[in-house]
């Protein structure tokens, strides 16, 4: 299957792909509205709930144009370089639990992105309200895995 097949048929399987895809395959974060799917050899997310895939979107679109002076950048038209957006999805919403939940600011897994999401909008009435500040400080100190140093570079 080619890359440009491969892309058409994850678009008709996943109607509603889930915006912090690239967190929930890294296995760093997971969600009560997400549903894993495979394809060929890939794995897939998807949303089960509408309204809360469009907060989701709302919130990432918010901590990626908050994070973009940290990331050096000038605009946020979409979606970041992968490693970037691996540091914007996981250090995003580590930096949000840590602030809506300071008893597990040492953990390195998020539970449920959907519920922090909520309790969020309940505690600052809407996502524009959240101290991007203090969430973008956990952006910039993620770090992802370690790129493996190939037999060449040894």
């Amino acid at each position: 299957m080619d890359e440009t097949e491969y892309r058409q048929t994850y678009r008709e399987v996943n109607e509603r792909r889930c915006v912090f895809e690239k967190a929930i395959n890294a296995r760093r974060c997971s969600c009560n509205k997400s549903q894993r799917f495979n394809l060929a050899d890939r794995e897939g997310v998807s949303c089960t709930s509408e309204s809360s895939c469009s907060r989701c979107k709302q919130l990432l679109d918010l901590l990626r144009n908050n994070a973009s002076f940290a990331l050096q950048m000038t605009n946020v038209p979409g979606p970041l370089p992968h490693a970037k957006e691996v540091k914007v999805q996981i250090g995003g919403m580590l930096g949000i639990q840590k602030h809506l939940h300071p008893e597990m600011s040492d953990d390195d897994l998020v539970h449920d992105i959907d519920g922090l999401a909520e309790t969020a909008v309940q505690q600052f009435s809407s996502l524009k309200n959240l101290p991007y500040s203090e969430i973008v400080k956990s952006i910039v100190n993620f770090e992802g895995r370690l790129r493996r140093r190939s037999q060449k570079d040894k």
